[in-house]
């Protein structure tokens, strides 16, 4: 199902570039809009998460003698995965996100900030959570959508450049390029929603039977939940937010907030590891 999905968003991206482009540059503009599209395509699903890593400055850890190295390998034997890469980013702010694009292709990326934060057990339920993305083949859908909404957003840049500035040789109407600046964003924004909410349901329960110990998770989420309200993660995007198994921008939370939250409430998520405590 989520190989289903990853190729019906790659479709529409390139629908959507070809029509921007056939919009803005007649029949030359949807040329190059659909190689453009086809070059994106191809580097999002073999190098985002390359790209993510990256951004964020992630360096690897190869010490087998790493806590978190051991957390990994202990939890990966008890879920039959293969051992993914394991990343640190050097930001004093904790939170975490898995990235890839399959079971032999995947990472788990820890900022050194939750490693300072949370005791073992907060760390495995965290990383067991990043795991059950993996098992799930959430992180190939929700590193391609990354891709995917930075991709919108520069097509609504470009398309208010060209509503500010003008091209009356082309019969564009203003009008309808900051229209679609502003539609575009919004269809990304539901696009990262939908993507994201129901799967941390699910990596939070999976998290909790792999490791038998849903308090851990529990207590992980509400101290990075308190944390995140105080800072972000630096270098953080609304293009991949969803990707963290907490908002980096909860800080930034209205009461509109909920219309296009890309993560369940952590209250939500806690109350529904306290009732698989009991099934456990």
């Amino acid at each position: 199902m989520e190989q289903v999905k990853t190729v019906i968003l790659l479709t529409f991206l390139t629908v959507l570039f070809v029509f921007v482009g056939a919009y803005v540059g007649g029949a030359n503009g949807a040329l190059i809009a659909f190689l453009l599209a086809g070059g994106m395509n191809f580097y999002a699903y073999y190098y985002s998460d390359k790209h993510v890593l990256a951004h964020y400055n992630a360096v690897e850890v190869q010490d087998s003698h790493h806590m978190v190295y051991k957390i990994v390998k202990e939890l990966v034997y008890k879920s039959g995965l293969p051992m993914p890469k394991i990343y640190i980013i050097p930001d004093n702010v904790p939170n975490a996100f898995a990235t890839g694009r399959n079971h032999e292709n995947a990472a788990v990326a820890v900022t050194q900030g939750l490693l300072n934060l949370l005791n073992e057990k907060e760390i495995e339920g965290v990383i067991a959570h990043e795991l059950s993305h993996i098992k799930h083949y959430d992180i190939l859908i929700g590193t391609i959508a990354a891709t995917f909404a930075g991709a919108i957003a520069m097509i609504a840049n470009f398309l208010q450049f060209s509503a500010i500035f003008g091209d009356s040789r082309r019969g564009i109407h203003p009008v309808v390029m900051i229209l679609l600046a502003i539609i575009l964003p919004l269809a990304a924004g539901i696009i990262q929603m939908t993507v994201s909410r129901s799967r941390e349901y699910l990596a939070d329960e999976g998290a909790a039977r792999m490791t038998g110990n849903p308090a851990g998770l529990q207590s992980a989420l509400g101290k990075l939940e308190q944390y995140a309200k105080r800072g972000e993660v630096r270098n953080a995007t609304e293009q991949t937010a969803h990707m963290f198994i907490i908002n980096p921008f909860s800080g930034h939370e209205t009461k509109f907030s909920d219309l296009f939250r890309t993560h369940p409430t952590t209250q939500d998520r806690i109350a529904r590891l306290e009732e698989l405590k009991h099934e456990l």
